[in-house]
């Protein structure tokens, strides 16, 4: 798809997503698509940003199937890497019995928070949120396009995370955009964009949350600034978006030792082992008369939550690592 041709999707089917419950007249008043923008920026609930849905929600509370009974385990079998099981459309792996590690391509969801370290272990949530879909969607197709670089990747995950409008994008980022997702979720995603809200409203939202709320949500608005200046390098956002330091625990944070199991609804055992928030071992395990066996273990699925609140949540992916 080229660049007018996205850029002129998105403009068609934001009008179409905006008018879609408006009647008529509402639609003549308001005067077409920019005024329905500004109308929308002018009634934009400011609420929302801390206590509304979010793109990704998933949060420790969602973690509910840590096996503390097993943080001494280590299967019996024989480790092979997940690359010798058979693959499915989504990235994923078709599961057999037996002991696996993949060290794969992870992402940070969390931008404004720390990444791994200091011995916080990781435990299994699926996606939650508004755009769970569109996270899914950039982290399955990237299994296809190989040619697509990690940094990249993650550079339109955080543009989903912080809501930034991609219409206003890098042209190179666009062009990723194009590749790993819809028309249709890209018009969603502009539709859903931040920089709607004036700098004034945000700042003074800001003032009303906790620190750690805060924290992400300027790393948010300096991402979203980011992304669509033309030149800003990678290096640059990172420092926004992962932390540098020791954190203090993070509220509602519990104790989460390294290397902690947790039993996935589809009857495989599975744990996560961050050496940053761009790389993960994976181990999966699945018992002989496991109800997984045949079942595809999709890395897309799977976002690693730490136990301190405070560090970065990590979606999976089904890239070996130093894939570019």
């Amino acid at each position: 798809m080229t660049l007018p041709l996205l850029r002129r999707t998105f403009v068609a089917a934001a009008a179409a997503l905006l008018t879609a419950g408006m009647a008529p007249d509402a639609h003549a008043q308001i005067g077409g698509l920019g005024g329905a923008l500004g109308r929308a920026a002018h009634h934009v609930n400011l609420g929302s940003l801390t206590s509304g849905p979010q793109p990704i929600s998933t949060s420790l509370g969602d973690a509910r199937w840590a096996v503390d009974s097993l943080d001494s385990f280590t299967p019996r079998e024989a480790k092979r890497s997940l690359m010798t099981l058979r693959r499915t459309p989504n990235g994923g792996f078709v599961l057999q019995p037996g002991y696996y590690e993949l060290h794969d391509q992870s992402y940070c969801l969390h931008a404004g928070t720390h990444g791994p370290g200091g011995g916080d272990g990781y435990i299994f949530a699926p996606p939650k949120g508004t755009a769970e879909d569109a996270v899914m969607s950039v982290v399955r197709n990237s299994v296809q396009h190989p040619n697509i670089d990690q940094h990249d990747v993650q550079l339109l995950l955080w543009a989903i995370v912080a809501r930034a409008k991609f219409e206003d994008l890098d042209t190179r980022l666009q062009q990723v955009a194009s590749q790993l997702l819809t028309p249709r979720q890209l018009a969603t995603l502009n539709r859903s964009a931040l920089d709607l809200v004036p700098g004034a409203a945000l700042n003074s939202a800001m003032d009303r949350v906790p620190p750690l709320v805060r924290q992400v949500l300027q790393s948010e608005a300096q991402l979203r600034q980011m992304l669509t200046t033309p030149g800003t390098p990678y290096e640059q956002m990172e420092r926004v978006a992962v932390l540098a330091g020791v954190p203090a625990l993070g509220a509602g944070s519990r104790a989460v030792p390294s290397g902690r199991w947790s039993l996935h609804p589809d009857g495989y055992y599975i744990r996560y082992l961050p050496y940053s928030y761009t790389n993960t071992v994976v181990q999966v395990w699945v018992p002989q008369g496991s109800p997984a066996v045949g079942r595809e273990y999709d890395p897309a699925t799977h976002i690693a939550v730490p136990g301190n609140t405070a560090r970065q949540r990590l979606i999976q992916s089904g890239r070996p690592y130093n894939q570019s």
